[in-house]
């Protein structure tokens, strides 16, 4: 090949590069709360995703302030919902759909000790604003609560299925989505810059969640996986309108259609649904329910789990400008928002990381 040939190449490579402030690599709730922070500050981007993480769309979507187990307030509780119901309420506008359900939670009492128990936890200064201190008697034969139930305040749902399938079409229709695998032995690194394939950029971040465990910068990262399957069933005549929690959820869809879940299997990474998991729901349903149900569905995805219950929030401590957004748990729909806000504040502004969140409370990179 001749120079001149050599140079046309080199010169047509750099005039089809393209330029943006941010590459996202993951388009679940964290990649999209933190493409709203971008969107926010007029900061482009482009989002890489092959739709091989499932853990949003089988998500339930609930959020809910209070650790119904032990009767204690989720981690920063209140900033997170503080951020989180404008951010969805937003979405809705933007997208032109409905993602933001106001259902409350009954929490279904086993015993005369867990009515008090929620009691005395009603009157915790972190907790008064989410447990009521009124005893729900059950009138819904179909529903066997002899004890009744704890109404959880500031609860909903939200539906992460519609969320991501309109918000990955808005991406497209800006020209910022790549349905693709990202190819993590393409990235090139400078201190000031990163080329990946036509993309020149001055920061990459991972929101991939189970998919960390395959990159070679923060794989050794402690992410706990833990699969989960959910059913679908039609109960006509269940008629609740409110989300019922005991050792399992029962979350009204609508059209008597409601989910049931969740499993939490620490062995098994595929996205495949197996009958173990639904002979497991269905008796702890039918402790629950006493009406006729029919399964319609079932569904399975890998959560992105830390042993210590904190996501995992920052940047590589050789390539400052690799960060990590991951780690949401089972309560992605309230805290996406929260970290992804702390996110940007620390890549732009240069504002700590809280130290719970920070990967930095990690020294194996």
């Amino acid at each position: 090949m001749g120079v001149f040939s050599l140079t046309t190449i080199i010169f047509f490579t750099f005039a089809l590069m393209k330029e943006v402030d941010y590459i996202i690599v993951g388009c679940g709730l964290a990649g999209i709360a933190f493409c709203e922070q971008l969107i926010e500050h007029q900061k482009s981007f482009v989002v890489f995703d092959d739709q091989s993480q499932l853990s949003s769309i089988v998500a339930a979507g609930l959020y809910n302030p209070v650790t119904l187990k032990r009767f204690t307030e989720v981690w920063k509780a209140k900033e997170q919902l503080s951020l989180a119901l404008p951010f969805y309420e937003n979405l809705e506008e933007k997208l032109h759909v409905k993602l933001d359900y106001k259902l409350p939670v009954y929490r279904r009492f086993a015993s005369v000790e867990e009515q008090n128990d929620w009691f005395t936890a009603s009157d915790k200064p972190t907790l008064e604003d989410f447990l009521s201190t009124k005893l729900i008697k059950n009138d819904n034969n179909a529903v066997i609560a002899p004890f009744g139930f704890g109404k959880v305040l500031q609860t909903g749902r939200v539906d992460t299925a519609t969320l991501l399938k309109y918000y990955k079409l808005f991406l497209k229709e800006n020209n910022s989505f790549r349905f693709e695998t990202f190819e993590y032995d393409l990235i090139n690194i400078s201190e000031d810059s990163i080329t990946y394939k036509n993309f020149k950029t001055k920061h990459l971040v991972f929101a991939e969640g189970f998919g960390m465990v395959k990159n070679p910068f923060f794989k050794q990262l402690p992410l706990n996986v833990a699969k989960g399957e959910v059913l679908t069933i039609k109960a006509p005549e269940l008629k609740i309108d409110y989300v019922l929690k005991s050792s399992i959820f029962l979350v009204p869809e609508g059209n008597d259609l409601y989910s049931v879940g969740a499993t939490y299997n620490w062995e098994d990474k595929t996205h495949h649904i197996t009958q173990g998991a639904k002979t497991e729901l269905l008796k702890q349903l039918e402790q629950l329910i006493s009406c006729d149900f029919e399964v319609v569905d079932q569904r399975a995805g890998i959560r992105p789990t830390v042993k210590d219950r904190r996501p995992l929030i920052g940047t590589h401590p050789t390539y400052k400008n690799l960060a990590i957004l991951n780690g949401l748990g089972t309560r992605g729909v309230m805290i996406a928002p929260y970290v992804a806000q702390a996110l940007y504040n620390h890549l732009e502004n240069g504002i700590p990381l809280d130290k719970e969140m920070d990967i930095n409370r990690y020294k194996i990179l």
